[in-house]
């Protein structure tokens, strides 16, 4: 009788708890992150026509299936997650800095600004240094056939600060940049 009655107890305690903490604690949560936080809860997507394009806080490829950089938009770090920014891929390279494989990637990438010499520690940073973008200004205004200004003031104004006003470093994000250079071609055509 007295194991029974232990069953039973530890069997309601099983049951209560699985429905307090397994169900109802989630569905609070998300109730929540709905109404306090929906753009960060539904994966801080980026719409563009009233189509998701992306999310703000992953990286994405702005190249050719071949691989070649897209003319006329701004580039990413560069991706060490698999098959380019796969999300399912998410890991650094793990390579030590002796590394033929590494040393091999960054002479190939040699000129770039840092940043954009090794890739990102989880292969999908959205975001790039101001000097990463403005380096490439140039090139991407050529492409478009804009004036370098424009492009520059373009980048300057997406510069986003440290967090906090000192956590991490100033940096840019790419998809924000590349979606702005569309509404600017858009609104330039019109």
């Amino acid at each position: 009788m007295k194991n029974f009655r232990q069953t039973s107890t530890a069997l309601r305690a099983l049951l209560v708890l699985t429905i307090v903490l397994g169900m109802g604690y989630p569905l609070a949560i998300t109730v929540l992150g709905q109404l306090a936080l929906p753009t960060q809860s539904n994966g801080s997507l980026v719409y563009r026509d009233g189509s998701p394009i992306g999310s703000s806080l992953l990286g994405q490829s702005f190249a050719t299936a071949e691989g070649a950089a897209m003319p006329g938009f701004f580039q990413s770090r560069p991706s060490a997650a698999g098959d380019g920014y796969d999300g399912g891929a998410s890991s650094g390279s793990n390579y030590g800095p002796e590394n033929e494989d590494l040393i091999a990637a960054i002479e190939e990438r040699e000129g770039s600004t840092p940043d954009a010499l090794t890739a990102s520690g989880s292969g999908l940073d959205p975001h790039i240094s101001p000097e990463n973008a403005l380096s490439q200004v140039a090139a991407v205004a050529a492409a478009r056939g804009l004036n370098e200004s424009v492009v520059r003031e373009l980048v300057e104004s997406r510069i986003q600060g440290r967090d906090l006003g000192y956590l991490g470093e100033p940096r840019v994000n790419v998809l924000d940049l590349n979606v702005s250079l569309a509404e600017l071609d858009s609104s330039a055509s019109d």
